[in-house]
């Protein structure tokens, strides 16, 4: 895999980076996100040190990555019954199946 420089600003603050080709447009996506919500918080608090926004930003991310990930585990845990049917249906198919 290709490595590349790409240089990224968070809070009006550069950091360079050396990354897989593939994952630039993730990177790119995530520190669109990462600046929108810190002009966010800016706007919404009375907060001026850059420090502190990330770390709040940083927080909300978190929060955010871990709800909607209990939301997928919850629909994974959801489709419990459905793969116990689908199972059940499967063993009584090859239960008949050695039958014939």
């Amino acid at each position: 895999m290709a490595k590349i420089s790409l240089k990224v600003n968070i809070a009006g603050r550069s950091y360079p980076l050396t990354i897989n080709e593939s994952e630039k447009q993730g990177v790119l996506s995530a520190v669109e996100n990462i600046n929108s919500a810190i002009e966010h918080l800016k706007k919404s608090y009375a907060v001026k040190d850059p420090q502190d926004l990330i770390a709040m930003t940083a927080l909300q991310l978190i929060i955010k990555k871990d709800s909607n990930q209990k939301s997928s585990d919850k629909a994974v845990q959801d489709l419990g019954p459905i793969d116990e049917a689908l199972k059940s249906i499967s063993d009584q198919l090859d239960a008949a199946n050695h039958k014939i």
